[in-house]
């Protein structure tokens, strides 16, 4: 099926539902498409709204995501043109309409499991989407300098798709670099070469895939376990690897951590490492999520995992 990634035409009724987030950038809200259907269901979309300060960055990322329409993890963008208009204050707003997100941020999602720890064979068959998504990322090029559960958005059916590319970069592109801002991106998901010397590397994301892997195990953000400084990164330090993860899981991790930017391999790489390729039959058995029975997820995943199954086999993988 044909995915229509237009917006509705001037006079279409739009109806808004809830602001998703604020912040001092600009907002997300939800908004209805009224009176217009997308196969058998009514039609939403996210809409990011941005004031006059931060509208480069929002034309920088709708930019960026015009490229990536049809792209499976990637969150896609509808229609031609950032859409500027008057707010009800005389402010002039920018706005640009993306898909929604129903299952929220991979934080969100985390915090429906106990102890914000996801279960062994969603992790790495999620780790297998967001792969996806830098594959194609760095594949035109970009690096997308701010990866974090955040900004990782969760669809029906447990489907991710990368968000959120206002702070994305060329792949090495150093033109951004100021004294006062060393580093694009969140500290905590950063690599040593990124806080040292401003460098925006495809090895850049990769480390920060890391972190997300440790903190779906964990349920914690990296470097939990003490009070987090720079300079434990300018050191080469990395977060701390639970012991009691499994050992391919521990691998991937690490080599994600590497401190030679080269040996984190690459996308495509990573995506043949052991840890993706596992008998997801011999893994343990699902943690509680909170207010839903064990048994009613472990369908779930088994019925995903069934129909994943069945794909790769069409495609030969």
């Amino acid at each position: 099926m044909r995915i229509d990634l237009s917006v509705p035409k001037l006079g279409a009724e739009l109806e808004l539902n809830k602001v998703l987030g604020k912040g001092s950038s600009g907002s997300v809200s939800l908004i209805k498409y009224n009176g217009r259907r997308d196969g058998d269901q009514t039609l939403y979309a996210a809409v990011k709204t941005s004031n006059i300060i931060h509208a480069d960055s929002l034309y920088k990322e709708f930019q960026i995501l015009s490229e990536f329409k049809g792209c499976l993890r990637i969150v896609q963008c509808y229609g031609t043109k950032v859409q500027e208009r008057i707010n009800d204050e005389g402010d002039v707003e920018f706005k640009i309409h993306m898909e929604y997100a129903s299952g929220g941020s991979l934080r969100n999602f985390m915090s429906r499991f106990k102890d914000m720890k996801l279960p062994d064979p969603l992790i790495r068959r999620f780790t297998r989407m967001i792969l996806e998504g830098l594959a194609v990322i760095h594949g035109h090029g970009y690096v997308h300098c701010d990866l974090k559960p955040e900004n990782i958005l969760v669809f029906p059916s447990f489907e991710l798709k990368i968000s959120d590319f206002g702070l994305s970069k060329r792949d090495g592109d150093s033109n951004w670099w100021l004294p006062s801002h060393p580093f694009a991106g969140t500290p905590i998901y950063m690599s040593p070469e990124s806080i040292s010397n401003g460098e925006t590397r495809r090895g850049l994301d990769l480390w920060s895939l890391g972190c997300v892997v440790l903190e779906m195990y964990t349920g914690k953000r990296p470097w939990w376990d003490k009070n987090y400084d720079l300079e434990d990164l300018k050191k080469g330090h990395m977060p701390l690897i639970p012991k009691d993860i499994p050992c391919d899981a521990k691998l991937f991790v690490m080599t994600c951590f590497a401190a030679e930017t080269d040996k984190r391999k690459n996308a495509f790489a990573l995506l043949r490492h052991c840890f993706l390729r596992g008998d997801v039959n011999k893994i343990i058995e699902p943690l509680v999520m909170k207010n839903e029975n064990s048994n009613d997820i472990a369908l779930k995943l088994e019925k995903i995992e069934h129909r994943l199954s069945q794909l790769r086999c069409i495609s030969g993988g």
